[in-house]
């Protein structure tokens, strides 16, 4: 009886310690699985944390890239806006590169503020390379003939033909036939009331005489300038073909009232054709106030070609060569007989005068 009373007191001692045990073995077991748990969500959370670092690093350095690239970029753009397109005129223009400057994002094609609407071979070529010296002058190379030949292709087909300007420059353009269209002066003015005009004039008679060589150096066989000078081919009777192309365009007054129809004297800029070439960097800063342009262009860019007998441009930095207009300027004009001239001088002189009287200048011709 007495170990059986012992047996009994026996069982729930070990009942207890069992279940001790076993709440300890859950308790260690616990702690185990949140310990574990937590170091892995250190770990995970660590792995993250590198794997964002390490995509992190080369984001910023592809925008310390891209910075240094858009500074690069906006710094060339205003070196090559501030230097002239072949040409010596770096030296000159340093004062303007500053402010153009970072300025390559806001450049857009415009329609021209400026034209060269006349004449045909007057000088109207060099006038436009010597401008393109300017670093606030945007010009277009070519000859649109836009406003004669095709205004139905509408103003954004003509836009989209300008060269992209920054703000401040002047977009520019040269097609020396509006001078004499009759269309062109309203045209023009219908695009733009400021819009400002620059005419090269020169002697009627020398233009006359280098058109007949532009001619006849492209159409062998043609007829004698004193044949198509005068309506019975003789100069004695003075019957001068005035609607002969080479002899109308030097018709000047005739052409000048249709422009002053639309628009102001003073929106109207008269190169000196012949001053053009003995005088460029005079000229070329009376055309540089007309614009409103700082004066750049000087004499310390041009030299006179004796060859020639025309200005050139000095060497352009990183070039051999002075530029010089091309092979046809400045080419020796068609021997004429003097009493030829002598006859068209006789028959320029009351539209010279005239001419004179309208633009409140004395050419000499």
């Amino acid at each position: 009886m007495a170990g059986s009373h012992h047996l009994q007191q026996d069982v729930p001692r070990l009942l207890h310690k069992l279940l001790f045990m076993f709440s300890l073995a859950v308790v260690c077991a616990s702690l185990y699985f949140i310990l574990s748990g937590c170091c892995d969500f250190i770990l995970v959370d660590t792995a993250k944390h590198l794997k964002q670092t390490s995509q992190l690093l080369p984001l910023t350095e592809l925008f310390q890239r891209k910075n240094a690239s858009f500074e690069k970029r906006a710094t060339d753009v205003g070196v090559r806006s501030a230097s002239p397109v072949g040409s010596a005129g770096a030296t000159g223009a340093v004062g303007a590169q500053s402010s153009n400057v970072g300025k390559d994002w806001t450049a857009t094609r415009r329609l021209p503020q400026a034209i060269i609407i006349g004449v045909k071979k007057g000088g109207t070529r060099a006038l436009l390379e010597f401008l393109r010296l300017h670093p606030d002058i945007r010009a277009l190379g070519s000859e649109p003939y836009f406003f004669d030949r095709h205004y139905s292709r509408g103003l954004n087909w003509y836009r989209n033909l300008m060269p992209k300007a920054l703000e401040g420059q002047v977009v520019l353009e040269k097609t020396p036939r509006y001078f004499v269209t009759v269309d062109s002066p309203g045209r023009i003015h219908a695009m733009s009331q400021e819009v400002k005009l620059i005419v090269v004039v020169r002697d009627p008679v020398t233009r006359a005489i280098s058109d007949y060589t532009q001619i006849i150096s492209k159409t062998p066989g043609v007829p004698s300038f004193e044949t198509l000078t005068f309506h019975n081919g003789t100069e004695e009777a003075l019957k001068v073909d005035s609607l002969w192309s080479p002899i109308w365009i030097g018709l000047y007054a005739l052409h000048l009232e249709r422009w002053l129809a639309h628009f102001p004297l003073e929106q109207i800029h008269f190169v000196h054709g012949e001053r053009l070439v003995s005088d460029p960097a005079g000229e070329l800063g009376r055309v540089q106030d007309f614009l409103g342009l700082q004066r750049i262009i000087t004499d310390k860019h041009f030299y006179f070609n004796k060859t020639k007998g025309f200005p050139c441009l000095k060497k352009p930095e990183g070039s051999s060569k002075p530029h010089c207009l091309g092979r046809t300027k400045g080419r020796p004009h068609a021997d004429i007989h003097p009493q030829v001239i002598l006859g068209l001088r006789q028959f320029y002189q009351p539209h010279n005068l005239r001419f004179y009287q309208m633009t409140g200048q004395d050419f000499g011709w």
